[in-house]
């Protein structure tokens, strides 16, 4: 901790120390002063400052964007030179927020220059497989145009657009990080049974499984590993039981 204390005053050879007079910086305070009563004052200020070379927008930076292209929301943003900080912002959160991958986006600004895009994003849960590639898809079965090729995303695979699997993986993906990396394929065999594909075995369960019931699939792998075993399949279907079925 740094205690600031006040400099010391001297006087010139010959005269009274009493003489000496520090003169506190006046100007520089007062501008401060000016600067911050600008800013607090939403009605007049704005306008006065946006003539001010000084608060140009300079910089922009687009933070949460992890499948978003931060090139297409600077198009979107469609700003010049002559853009100033103290502009409305409502509107460009508005340009951002529209692109399709983005559910909503909020604008800051950072002085003198800089603005801050925040963008929350439309997470992919799952990918169709189509003529023309991978579609991705959000857990509202919104579909999201993400190319696979520029942004390498790893997601499980559903045979078409079905929300009840979308909705299912987009829970997993929250509360289960680890188990839905271990996902690669979620499909629907019959009206009220599911078949979720790991990694190492499928497993049958119903489509209104709860998350606690998937948490059962590493207590009974673990169970089968110290007993040197490993299951074909995995059933969750039947209330209070798990069926592994051997070799």
């Amino acid at each position: 901790m740094s205690v600031d204390t006040p400099p010391r005053t001297t006087a010139p050879p010959g005269s009274s120390p009493a003489a000496v007079v520090r003169r506190p910086r006046w100007g520089r305070r007062l501008a401060a002063l000016g600067l911050l009563l600008l800013a607090g004052s939403p009605w007049w200020a704005p306008p006065m400052l946006r003539r001010l070379d000084f608060f140009r927008v300079r910089h922009v930076e687009v933070r949460g964007a992890r499948y978003t292209p931060a090139a297409e929301i600077l198009a979107r943003l469609d700003l010049d030179t002559t853009y100033s900080i103290w502009s409305d912002l409502d509107p460009l959160a508005g340009r951002a927020g529209a692109h399709p991958l983005v559910g909503s986006a909020r604008v800051s600004r950072r002085f003198p220059g800089t603005l801050v895009v925040t963008l929350d994003e439309r997470v992919p849960v799952a990918f169709t497989s189509t003529a023309r590639g991978l579609q991705a898809y959000d857990a509202e079965g919104r579909a999201l145009p993400l190319d696979a090729s520029r942004t390498p995303v790893d997601l499980p695979i559903i045979p078409r657009r079905d929300t009840t699997l979308l909705r299912l993986l987009a829970e997993i993906r929250t509360a289960d990080p680890a188990l839905f990396a271990r996902v690669s394929e979620l499909r629907r065999v019959a009206r009220n049974e599911l078949v979720l594909q790991l990694v190492s075995v499928p497993v049958r369960l119903a489509p209104d499984v709860s998350l606690e019931r998937l948490a059962q699939i590493f207590s009974v792998e673990n169970d089968l590993a110290r007993r040197g075993v490993r299951a074909l399949e995995l059933d969750l279907r039947f209330r209070d039981q798990v069926i592994a079925r051997l070799p």
